[in-house]
């Protein structure tokens, strides 16, 4: 029998905060918490939903404390950094060609912000009607 000790690579536990990347990367991955929370909050609904037009109300009630609010609105914030986060990766992940040209990957981060300002104003139109 050996008695090697496999090498163990020191790692501290604050690794991360040595690179602006790895920062961005563990706070998006952090965030994804409070994003499932709220998905999880929005099934709660539709559950309800499910149950009776009551019980959607006493929900809908409950959404209207302070504390939810607050939440929702750090939800919102966590959402919009996951957007920006996502809209700088997709030239990476797509890697879009046109007549034996790449496309800049600022038109495509332009272009996915131009389709998210097309469709929350769609969303908003139909809300309001």
């Amino acid at each position: 029998m050996s008695i090697r000790q496999p090498y163990v690579r020191p790692m501290k536990a604050n690794w991360w905060l040595k690179s602006g990347f790895y920062i961005k990367y563990m706070i998006r991955e952090g965030s994804s918490i409070v994003l499932a929370i709220y998905s999880l909050i929005l099934l709660a609904g539709l559950f309800r939903l499910s149950q009776s037009a009551e019980s959607f109300q006493s929900w809908l009630h409950a959404m209207k404390n302070p504390v939810a609010i607050i939440f929702h609105l750090i939800a919102l914030l966590w959402i919009l950094y996951h957007s920006v986060t996502w809209f700088e990766l997709a030239p990476k992940a797509a890697d879009l060609w046109i007549k034996e040209k790449k496309i800049q990957d600022s038109v495509i981060v332009r272009s996915m912000y131009v389709i998210l300002a097309i469709v929350s104003v769609a969303i908003l139109i139909i809300v309001a009607i």
